[in-house]
């Protein structure tokens, strides 16, 4: 479990399938990630027992509520994803339900992810990619502190159309930079 102000990121259980349902059944959710709508509550249900089963993939649950309103995750190399990893990368991917849009919910999480990433996986690299047409995505990306990387055009998304998709990428070394460029602008804003 891991904890950000407003969040919890935890493991999914089968008792949010009908959370799960509630937000990933929306159109808008899904198919600008590749994925198709949830169609039922048990669809949700064997999501949560399969896709969401695997290690590192958590429910973004609300403080304020215990509700689970959308999913992040951390990807290795070893697993299925769509950037071209070495041994110590991941990939991070998330979503969250359209409620919920806009209120920096993700970053916060991702931020969280990126910390696990780095300080105890100890990771070299972390790859984010969106495919285009998800500027909230690439939002995420650049609130994060990912940098352009490469385009991947003409690829087959896994609702099986041709998509170009963006790769951003964020080194151990540019996420220290970051750590350190934060501390000093908090250190500036007591002095």
């Amino acid at each position: 479990m891991i904890e950000t102000d407003r969040l919890i990121l935890r493991p999914w259980r089968e008792d949010d399938a009908e959370a799960l349902y509630k937000y990933a059944s929306d159109p808008a959710i899904g198919l600008v990630a590749g994925w198709p709508p949830h169609t039922s509550v048990e669809n949700s249900l064997e999501i949560i027992r399969t896709v969401f089963s695997a290690p590192e993939t958590y429910a973004v649950v609300l403080k304020e509520t215990d509700e689970p309103v959308g999913c992040c995750g951390i990807m290795f190399s070893n697993s299925l994803h769509a950037a071209e990893m070495q041994t110590n990368e991941a990939e991070i991917g998330y979503w969250i339900g359209k409620p919920y849009w806009g209120q920096g919910l993700i970053p916060e999480g991702v931020k969280a992810l990126l910390s696990r990433c780095f300080n105890d996986l100890e990771l070299g690299a972390v790859w984010c990619g969106y495919y285009d047409g998800n500027d909230k995505s690439r939002r995420v990306c650049e609130k994060c502190g990912f940098k352009y990387h490469h385009t991947n055009p003409d690829i087959v998304s896994p609702l099986g159309d041709r998509r170009t998709e963006q790769f951003y990428l964020m080194t151990k070394e540019d996420y220290h930079a970051i750590h350190i460029n934060r501390e000093r602008q908090a250190d500036r804003r007591t002095e």
